[in-house]
């Protein structure tokens, strides 16, 4: 599966390996198409492929962060 995703995250994690995390946690492939960090917010487009299965219970763990995640198709 791969599905396109913007996240939005707030400034709480902005010095945390939020990426890092999703590679580690999680069997997804995580591509930065753009980005864009301050210390008040940051966005990410990025494109995800895995299993479907894998892919939904990552944004389950994005949400419990109040990382917003917008789907793209």
């Amino acid at each position: 599966m791969r599905v396109m995703v913007e996240l939005t995250m707030p400034k709480t994690y902005k010095d945390e390996p939020v990426f890092y995390e999703m590679i580690k946690r999680f069997e997804v492939v995580p591509t930065i198409i753009e980005a864009s960090f301050s210390t008040d917010t940051g966005w990410a487009y990025i494109k995800l492929e895995g299993v479907e299965e894998e892919i939904n219970k990552l944004f389950d763990f994005l949400k419990s962060k109040n990382i917003i995640v917008d789907i793209r198709s």
